[in-house]
């Protein structure tokens, strides 16, 4: 698989997003917090993610900015977790992580944790499926 992250990737769909939001589930990683919903996404790739940094905490645009590019970066690299998961379950989900840290962490800290939450993602989902 590559580790491409186009336009494919990017959930951009308002309603989608609040629909999330409606739904409620997520999984924590400092200082990451995932909220996600399984549905049908109107692509054929097996995710869609939004990256959000919140502006309460950081103040200065090209901060916020920063940490964007590098939670994008570490979903590029760490993404080859996720969708052999999505693909043999034929599973979609849209996916909004929010950066709740009060400081920037180094890029290292930041690929550890982004695979421990994509890993409690394959699991929150493959009980939901064994459940139904």
């Amino acid at each position: 698989m590559n580790e491409q992250f186009g336009k494919e990737y990017k959930l951009c769909s308002q309603k989608i997003i609040d629909t999330i939001f409606i739904e409620k589930k997520s999984v924590k990683a400092y200082p990451f917090v995932l909220s996600y919903k399984e549905m049908s996404l109107p692509n054929e790739s097996r995710f869609q993610i939004t990256v959000s940094v919140p502006k309460r905490i950081f103040k200065k645009a090209h901060d916020r900015n920063r940490i964007k590019r590098l939670m994008r970066e570490c979903i590029r690299k760490n993404k080859l977790n996720l969708e052999p998961f999505l693909t043999e379950t034929n599973k979609q989900v849209a996916l909004f992580m929010i950066y709740t840290a009060r400081e920037e962490l180094t890029l290292d800290l930041l690929h550890k944790k982004t695979k421990q939450l994509f890993k409690q993602l394959v699991d929150e989902l493959s009980k939901n499926s064994n459940n139904n």
